[in-house]
């Protein structure tokens, strides 16, 4: 990830939906970001410990995305997911390098605030690199 770079984990995480329509909200908004301009990247979530007797290959976590955004293009992104989730609860992870930030979001407001924290980590990591 190059220094421009922020990766963003989304987990939609509204305990009113049942697992299928968790599955489904996250297809949704996976096939909606892939079509976003201002996304790098975007995936389903990969389980790094999976289950034992689980499936052989690639596991993915349910509900979870993760994307990479350029910086320019972080309020933009954030926007669109605070359009797109209203007012669903979702956990996000902002993390840049190897620093990671998380926070809960039930409002559009409270989604740009990674927008901050992004930034924060940005200029910490640009001021350690003068150092």
């Amino acid at each position: 990830m190059d220094d421009s770079i922020v990766e963003f984990t989304i987990a939609i995480n509204d305990p009113e939906l049942d697992a299928e329509e968790q599955q489904k909200m996250t297809k949704n908004l996976l096939r909606q970001l892939k079509k976003l301009d201002e996304v790098e990247r975007v995936e389903r979530t990969e389980d790094l410990n999976p289950e034992e007797g689980g499936r052989p290959g690639i596991a993915f976590l349910m509900g979870m995305l993760t994307a990479e955004v350029n910086v320019k293009n972080i309020k933009a992104f954030l926007g669109f997911l605070g359009d797109r989730l209203g007012n669903k609860p979702i956990k996000l992870k902002v993390k840049v390098k190897d620093t990671e930030v998380e926070l809960e979001a039930k409002s559009r407001q409270e989604l740009l605030e990674a927008e901050r924290i992004a930034n924060e980590l940005l200029a910490s990591m640009q001021r350690d690199s003068n150092d």
